[in-house]
């Protein structure tokens, strides 16, 4: 243990060795931070735990001190790192969040509850599914629940090795499908690149191993195919008047493997590496280095893509562009301004950083309008079942691949085989219900008709118009097919609902008056008796054969 110096020279209490890397890796991002409250919710998270092992054998609380550690060198606020040091007491500890709450404020509480499992023997097989529901609920009330959950997998993956080989597989396929999109839609690559090699390295270590191979033979002649490219722009950028910062880039191992679909014979530099160029200017002169890039090497045609202008759904601000390098091999440029660079690297978290003061964290992390994908996962999560709520938050998470534009002006991210019917439900259900057809670029096109990346897409409709269940077939998006599983099993249960009583009635012609017995509540105190909540639910019982006719007959005519 070591001393902290306190107000006035005052020596503080010993610091336990443990959190003192956490204690200065927060110290090193927030100078003012008081370590006091970490101190202290390091003290709680230590005593709950011991006696707790990881699969590792280490102690319990190394998990939380590490995922403390991570958020710490991200830059986040004492308030988050005081949650990620408690945020497994109240699951695995008889610790409680009235506790928490009263140790450690309200706002401590939220972000330590939503991050607690629900309880495994009481939700039983929707517990996984509902937990999720209930981070992403968390998750919209303040980013930083998962924020925190993203840290918290980071750590797990990098200590994966310690589990047995199905739970590896289990916990990468998870790490790729759910927590990775996660942080790319808030923006936070840093812990994306990792999340994403370390799944890989997990789910498939051969093809891990040769990428990792590959990509360091291709990177051995990177200096000879960079090098002029470099000279040569930095060059164009003097004489344009523009300050830059050009380096070269490394995709992650995961991204290599991805975009080469694991071909890696004759892997050349520019496959595994791009110029990024950070632009001491205003945007304006990001459009000016551009030009330069494009000045000193040849752009490829189409290949530029402006996500200044039209910010990608995680705020991400750059120009990607294309160009032939002197030797001859296509290379990826990216331009951006100094002020976007902390963002297109940490995303939300750059956000939050920026805030004045810990007091003002949460602000940063709470009530945005700007992340269009949080908003429509809110939309339609609230109308899923747990039955297939995680498959449908994978659907929605899924890499979009497509971007389509509407006339007034929306720009709508789509998965890859979406469809004129996505569009039209991406613009709202009144629409998605109600439409009829679409112009494609113009061109008049079915609901079904698959949409192409840059379409522009207008939706025809009809107020007449209802959803059919042969929409089912081609929906793609998560909103769309949740929406109308929901709204076609309601028509289902009118329309049972309407055959049952249609049923009854003729049944009881000329011995009792169905629409009086209604009125006069007959008909619900039956339903209740049989144990339905509602008239409607004992009719389409009756229409599917749950509900014995005669019996219904005899039990209403005898009230």
């Amino acid at each position: 243990m070591y001393r902290l110096v306190g107000a006035a020279g005052r020596a503080a209490d010993p610091v336990p060795a443990a959190v003192a890397p956490l204690l200065a890796a927060h110290r090193a991002a927030c100078p003012q931070a008081d370590g006091a409250a970490l101190l202290r919710a390091y003290a709680v998270a230590e005593r709950m735990h011991r006696g707790q092992l990881r699969k590792s054998g280490a102690p319990y609380i190394t998990h939380p001190l590490a995922v403390a550690t991570i958020l710490a060198g991200l830059g986040l606020d004492t308030d988050t790192l005081v949650a990620a040091l408690l945020h497994d007491t109240v699951e695995d500890t008889p610790y409680t969040l009235a506790e928490v709450r009263a140790g450690f404020g309200e706002e401590i509480a939220a972000l330590v509850d939503g991050l607690t499992k629900l309880d495994g023997d009481r939700w039983r097989g929707r517990a996984e599914a509902e937990t999720f529901r209930k981070i992403v609920l968390a998750a919209a009330a303040d980013l930083r629940v998962l924020v925190i959950k993203l840290a918290d997998r980071l750590h797990n993956l990098r200590t994966l090795g310690y589990q047995p080989p199905h739970k590896r597989a289990r916990i990468a396929r998870a790490s790729h499908e759910l927590f990775v999109p996660f942080a790319d839609r808030l923006g936070i690559h840093v812990l994306k690149r990792e999340m994403d090699d370390l799944a890989f390295a997990a789910s498939a270590p051969e093809a891990h191993a040769a990428t990792r191979d590959a990509v360091d033979a291709a990177l051995r002649e990177a200096p000879a195919v960079f090098a002029p490219a470099v000279a040569r722009v930095r060059a164009a950028l003097a004489e344009q008047g523009v300050a830059a910062e050009v380096t070269v880039r490394v995709s992650h191992l995961y991204a290599v493997h991805t975009s080469t679909g694991g071909d890696l014979a004759g892997l050349r530099p520019c496959q595994v590496a791009r110029l990024l160029l950070v632009v001491d200017g205003a945007e304006q002169d990001c459009y000016v280095a551009l030009g330069a890039v494009h000045a000193a090497l040849h752009p490829i045609a189409g290949r530029l893509v402006d996500h200044i202008a039209m910010p990608k759904h995680n705020l991400y601000r750059s120009l990607h562009t294309r160009v032939i390098a002197p030797a001859g091999d296509p290379m990826e440029v990216i331009v951006r301004s100094r002020a976007m660079h902390p963002v297109a690297e940490h995303g939300i978290v750059a956000h939050i950083r920026a805030a004045a003061g810990d007091g003002a964290a949460a602000g940063a992390a709470t009530g945005r309008r700007d992340l269009d994908w949080l908003r429509r996962l809110l939309a339609w999560q609230a109308d899923a079942p747990s039955e297939g709520f995680l498959d449908s938050l994978r659907a929605d998470l899924a890499d979009g691949g497509l971007t389509v534009y509407t006339p007034c002006g929306s720009i709508i991210p789509l998965p890859p085989g979406a469809t004129a019917l996505d569009v039209a439900y991406a613009l709202g259900t009144d629409t998605g219900d109600h439409s009829i057809g679409a112009l494609v670029n113009g061109r008049p096109s079915p609901l079904s008709a698959e949409v192409r990346d840059g379409s522009l897409v207008e939706v025809l409709t009809d107020p007449r118009a209802a959803p059919s269940p042969g929409w089912l077939d081609f929906a793609v998006t998560a909103p769309a097919r949740v929406h109308l599983a929901r709204v076609l099993a309601a028509d289902g249960a009118e329309r049972a609902a309407a055959a049952g009583r249609d049923r009854l009635a003729r049944a009881l012609a000329g011995r009792l008056d169905l629409l009086g017995a209604e009125a006069r509540g007959a008909a619900l105190a039956v339903a209740r008796d049989l144990g339905f909540l509602e008239v409607d639910e004992l009719y389409a019982a009756l229409d599917a054969g749950a509900v014995g006719l005669a019996d219904l007959v005899a039990r209403l005519t005898a009230r």
